[in-house]
């Protein structure tokens, strides 16, 4: 069963009754501490994500957001204590959705990116941007996905 939330621009078949049963989760992430500073709007529009995935049909207890990785750089996933949890909570099936403002927030690594990828597809987590969502178990996705990723 596909849900339909009404006036959503984000309403997808992709999104089902399962997803719903786990969390959302809201990824917030600037690069530097002076990006931080100086693009509030950016961080502003990223927190404003939680608000969508209530729309989509989220409770609020149900949406997560991390934002630990704030002031902190995408190169690598170490360090990033809010990426590596993001990565556990796919990994104990506890997350039906990821959002992000866009992907490449999430990893600039090409190697962390597709590592989250592959679990996704394995647990059946959708990835969600401005643009749209997307199921990494999906082919014409994964390709989607796969455009976006870093160092393409």
């Amino acid at each position: 069963m596909s849900l339909k939330t009404e006036n959503s621009s984000w309403v997808s078949e992709k999104l089902q009754a399962h997803h719903l049963e786990r969390l959302a989760v809201v990824y917030v992430r600037q690069s530097t501490l002076q990006q931080v500073l100086d693009h509030q709007e950016s961080t502003r529009i990223q927190y404003g994500l939680v608000d969508r995935a209530q729309t989509l049909g989220w409770k609020p207890e149900r949406v997560l957001t991390i934002d630990e990785d704030l002031g902190k750089s995408g190169s690598s996933a170490e360090g990033r204590l809010g990426f590596q949890r993001l990565v556990t909570e796919v990994g104990l099936n506890h997350v039906g959705l990821i959002l992000g403002v866009e992907m490449s927030r999430l990893a600039r690594c090409s190697k962390d990116w597709h590592q989250l990828l592959e679990i996704c597809a394995l647990f059946g987590t959708l990835i969600a941007d401005l643009d749209g969502i997307y199921d990494p178990s999906q082919y014409n996705d994964r390709l989607l996905l796969g455009l976006n990723s870093p160092g393409t």
